[in-house]
């Protein structure tokens, strides 16, 4: 297998066993499926402190993957995220292993330790989803769905933070504040697990109406911001200084990951369509051959019952009807192929406007 199929299954191993961690934390700690439904979230407003944590444990554990809780406040329509700490990741024998994690079990009493000891020293210890690194966008899969969905049973509202290292060394803030729609969600539930077409149809479920972006902003305390201005205060900037770094003009190995990416997730997309495909076929050889046999039970019970005999059930349980294949995978790698287009769009737009600049500076 490719690099980046290796590491998204990493990184899914990870975010399922995340799950768990934080489904039996906020189980064990008292969390409850709240009774009266709440607004959507309409944006998530993270600490300044919560997000330098959040950037260097991923940068640090780049190029593999890292995970971590987000603690803060429910208030109104917005999430505040006022805290985080990561989750380790162990062997047995307290050997770091890139690979390894801990039990479940080990997972939730570390969870609970963790936010006892917050609790203790007056930071909020109040569950409000997770963060986990990404390289490159490759977040739209079916576990962060499960994971959504497992945060759900314990907590109305939550959101994933996803940060990615390699678009940040291109000078871009990569943190994304991601949360499941409405509209999936009920239909998510009403199809029993399944993404069908008939709820998709019935929801007028789109695409993009899978996973959706919160508009994410970093807050600074008043002292933090204070300090900031203080530091800068005896700063001598003048407007001669400049920095050469910005003009650097290697788009190679950026703009060929992500057109590898990208033409895995079109192979994908492709075989989504051959499975619709082969999905269909079998679902009108079923049909014809359903028919013929309904075509001839209804000829024999008109037989049975000219000679008054008993009728035949018209239901033959030999026959089943072929499984239609989720909608969700379709959807999932829809997001994925946009989030790939919508960087490389980003990123050739200011490598233009450098081209643009340097060939002026050159005349």
């Amino acid at each position: 297998e490719r690099r980046p199929r290796r590491l998204q299954s990493r990184i899914a191993r990870r975010i399922a066993r995340t799950m768990s961690f934080a489904t039996q934390a906020a189980a064990s700690d008292g969390a409850k499926k709240p009774q009266e439904p709440k607004a959507p979230v309409k944006a998530v407003e993270l600490d300044g402190g919560a997000a330098l944590k959040i950037m260097k444990h991923c940068a640090d554990a780049a190029p593999g993957s890292a995970t971590g809780q987000l603690l803060g406040l429910d208030i109104g329509a917005s999430l505040d995220v006022t805290a985080c700490f990561p989750f380790p990741k162990v062997t047995a024998d307290d050997q770091y292993d890139p690979d390894g994690s801990f039990a479940a079990e080990e997972g939730a009493a570390y969870q609970l330790d963790m936010m006892r000891c917050l609790r203790e020293i007056n930071v909020d210890s109040n569950i409000v989803g997770w963060y986990q690194s990404t390289y490159l966008g490759t977040f739209y899969n079916e576990d962060l769905i499960a994971t959504f969905l497992s945060y759900s049973e314990s907590l109305q509202r939550c959101v994933c933070v996803a940060y990615d290292p390699t678009y940040a060394e291109q000078g871009v803030c990569a943190l994304k504040a991601l949360k499941l729609s409405e509209k999936f969600i009920e239909a998510y539930k009403n199809g029993n697990g399944e993404l069908t077409v008939e709820q998709i149809h019935e929801k007028g479920l789109k695409w993009n109406d899978v996973v959706v972006e919160v508009p994410l902003t970093i807050r600074n305390s008043a002292l933090a911001t204070a300090v900031m201005g203080e530091l800068m205060r005896d700063k001598d900037v003048t407007l001669n200084d400049t920095d050469y770094e910005r003009l650097d003009l290697s788009t190679a190995p950026f703009v060929e990951e992500n057109m590898k990416l990208l033409g895995e997730c079109m192979e994908d997309f492709a075989n989504e369509q051959q499975r619709v495909a082969y999905y269909q076929r079998n679902m009108q050889r079923y049909q014809s051959q359903h028919a013929h046999w309904l075509h001839k039970r209804r000829q024999e019970n008109a037989r049975r019952r000219a000679a008054g005999e008993d009728l035949l059930p018209e239901e033959d349980p030999n026959y089943k009807a072929p499984q239609p294949p989720s909608r969700l995978e379709n959807f999932l790698i829809t997001n994925q192929v946009a989030e790939h287009v919508t960087h490389l769009e980003n990123f050739t737009k200011k490598t233009a406007a450098k081209l643009d600049l340097v060939t002026a500076l050159g005349k």
